[in-house]
């Protein structure tokens, strides 16, 4: 990305904010930042505005524990992982719940995207001054879509959260706002997909920066959430035809560099780069492997259908005194398992040398992560480096996607070749023949689960599809130990809004319901 390393001078110019929801009070002219009357006088100016944008990606947040779109942290919201850990909230949000004064990602993703909308704000309002042309056309559309961005996040985790499209600078901040419906919320997402869609290149995202095809993908994930399926295939069927997209050839090579750079499947991703911009605190390979941050449950590893695409259940090659071999490609590709050693990538060598429960506090029916490892780190340990992308959006997901929205707008016909596509990548079997459109939805919703593992998906796939209480609640994450249950609850389809923001804009904020 164009000036990524440099740290935003946006902040400085817009955000004196302390805010979080556009709605505190705000010092206009702040003795300790930069003024709007001496910024905005040229076109760097907007290229640093720009890149200020894009910095809300990193959200650090205080930590490893509340750093944003850090994606597999989201698994452990979910019935796919498990931290020893309470990374981003997972492990309390599954044990004693959500609460209006839950920390973590409860709380931070809820600050942060609010401050990246006041400066996606700023930026709208001021652009013109120093752009015109296909430029400032340009500058606009990646504003429109990372306000889309956030506010999508807004809509799926809080539901009915407040609308700000004013130049922060140009808000009164002592008044308080009135949350909007989530209608309204989805409606404004659409809408600056639709403008970012209208104003970006048309080129196969490279750089960082959102192309016409990153906003077409996202604007998929919206419909799709809207049960718009119709409209979802249709926008996913042009992405697809417009064939600048195709599955890696190298499945586990979406998830570290160098082979990142080259994938011609990733379609949007937070870009780090050695020696400035890398992970908050620590490399991937200690978060996740020595300090067991995220652990597959068994549920998921027995998910993975055996090689010849049949359940474990009923497979003709499985075999149980086996259980990690003739398995769906992926599952090795994204879990190590107990005897793997350096052969199998395990990273650490001595003491640590076989992935084996009840080594180093390696947990009984818990799986290390390998999928985002770096495979050339050894003994990753405080100190190590590495600059693995945090992947957002890939092509894999369209053909999903795709195949999802057609399956509940048309029927199977047109969806099973798109699932088809995604397995013959993996390695694994195409569909049989003759599917009805409900064993053609559970097929594509257990492709999701394992084609996205450690991705962040399965969270707000359950959600949307309106199964996450079923399939959470009462959650046994390792049967070994089956009297820890997880907890879920019907109204958590919308988080409460953080304490501190109720407190600061009462009456006017009110608290989700249930809360």
């Amino acid at each position: 990305m164009k000036n990524l390393l440099k740290y935003t001078v946006l902040t400085l110019v817009t955000l004196t904010l302390s805010v979080t929801s556009c709605t505190d009070d705000l010092d206009v002219a702040p003795p300790d930042k930069l003024s709007t009357s001496i910024f905005w006088k040229s076109e760097a100016d907007a290229d640093l505005a720009l890149t200020g944008l894009y910095n809300f990606l990193y959200a650090p947040g205080g930590g490893y524990a509340t750093s944003q779109y850090q994606v597999f942290a989201w698994d452990n919201f979910s019935d796919d992982s498990y931290g020893q850990y309470n990374y981003g909230g997972g492990t309390s949000a599954l044990s004693s719940g959500i609460t209006p004064q839950s920390g973590d990602f409860v709380y931070s993703y809820y600050a942060n995207n609010y401050k990246a909308i006041a400066a996606i704000n700023s930026f709208l309002t001021n652009v013109d001054k120093v752009l015109k042309g296909d430029k400032l056309s340009r500058y606009q559309g990646e504003a429109y879509f990372l306000r889309a961005f956030n506010y999508f996040w807004l809509a799926q985790l809080y539901g009915n959260v407040i609308i700000t499209t004013d130049d922060p600078f140009a808000v009164d901040f002592k008044s308080a706002r009135a949350k909007s419906e989530k209608a309204e919320v989805l409606k404004l997402i659409e809408e600056d997909l639709g403008k970012a869609i209208a104003s970006l290149p048309d080129n196969a995202y490279k750089d960082g920066h959102a192309m016409k095809s990153t906003a077409q993908g996202y604007l998929v994930r919206v419909l799709l959430y809207q049960k718009k399926y119709a409209e979802a295939a249709a926008m996913a069927k042009q992405i697809i035809d417009g064939k600048k997209y195709s599955l890696f050839s190298s499945y586990e090579g979406n998830f570290f560099k160098p082979a990142q750079n080259s994938s011609p499947e990733i379609m949007f991703s937070v870009k780090y780069l050695q020696p400035n911009l890398l992970h908050q605190d620590v490399a991937l390979g200690v978060s996740l492997q020595r300090w067991k941050g995220e652990l597959g449950t068994q549920d998921l590893i027995d998910e993975y259908e055996a090689i010849d695409g049949k359940d474990i259940a009923t497979s003709a090659v499985y075999d149980r005194t086996k259980p990690f071999e003739k398995r769906d490609p992926r599952m090795r590709l994204t879990f190590f398992f107990p005897g793997d050693t350096k052969a199998q990538g395990w990273p650490f060598t001595g003491d640590l040398s076989v992935a084996t429960p009840g080594k180093d506090s390696w947990t009984n029916g818990f799986y290390a992560v390998k999928k985002w490892l770096d495979p050339s780190l050894v003994n990753p340990d405080y100190g190590a480096i590495d600059e693995q992308d945090f992947v957002l959006l890939r092509y894999a997901d369209i053909l999903l996607m795709y195949a999802e929205a057609e399956n509940e707008a048309k029927g199977p016909a047109n969806a099973i070749p798109a699932v088809n596509e995604v397995r013959k990548r993996a390695g694994m079997p195409a569909l049989a023949a003759g599917l009805s459109q409900t064993e053609t939805r559970d097929k594509i919703r257990h492709e999701r689960r394992v084609e996205f593992a450690l991705e962040g998906q399965r969270y707000f796939d359950l959600r949307r599809w309106g199964i996450a209480t079923k399939k959470l609640n009462g959650f046994v994450q390792n049967p070994l130990a089956p009297t820890v249950k997880t907890k879920y609850e019907d109204k958590y389809e919308f988080w409460p809004i953080p304490q501190t923001e109720i407190d600061r804009n009462a009456p006017m904020l009110t608290q989700n319901p249930g809360y």
